[in-house]
C-alpha cells in the first residue's frame, strides 16, 4: 500500500511539473522581451524574437531611444490559450516614461504576445 501512494505522489510530482514547464517557457520569453525593451537590450531583444519579428522588436526598441524607460513593479506572464502552433501571453506590467520631463505609460495588460516554439526555444513572434 504504502508503495501505491509513493508511486501516485511521484505520479503527480511529474504530471504538475510538466504543466508548469510548458507554461513558464513562453511566459519567461516574453517576460525577457518585455525587460530587454525596458533596458534598451537590443541582444536580448533580439534573442527572444522570431526573425520574422526582429525588425518589428527593432523598431519598437528605436522608438525608446530617447525616451527614459522603466519598469513599473516587474514583470508578470501567463499563457491564456492557443491559436494553432502559436502560444498567447498576457501580461501585467507597466513602462514608465519620460521624454522631456513629460511623463507617460505604457500598459502592457493591454497586449497579448504571439510565442512560437522554434526548435525547442520559446520566441515572441507578434502581438494582438
Amino acid at each position: 500500500m504504502q508503495n501505491k501512494i509513493i508511486f501516485l505522489f511521484i505520479l503527480c510530482s511529474l504530471i504538475l511539473s510538466a504543466c508548469g514547464a510548458s507554461d513558464s517557457g513562453a511566459s519567461q520569453t516574453v517576460e525577457g522581451y518585455i525587460t530587454a525593451l525596458a533596458s534598451k537590450d537590443e541582444a536580448a531583444l533580439i534573442s527572444n524574437s522570431c526573425a520574422e519579428y526582429e525588425d518589428d522588436a527593432l523598431l519598437i526598441l528605436d522608438s525608446l531611444e530617447l525616451v527614459e524607460v522603466s519598469l513599473a513593479d516587474g514583470v508578470a506572464c501567463q499563457e491564456v490559450g492557443n491559436d494553432g502552433d502559436t502560444t498567447l501571453v498576457n501580461c501585467t506590467a507597466t513602462l514608465q516614461m519620460s521624454y522631456g520631463g513629460e511623463p507617460q505609460e505604457l500598459d502592457f495588460s493591454n497586449i497579448t504576445y504571439e510565442v512560437v516554439n522554434e526548435n525547442g526555444n520559446w520566441l515572441v513572434c507578434g502581438t494582438r
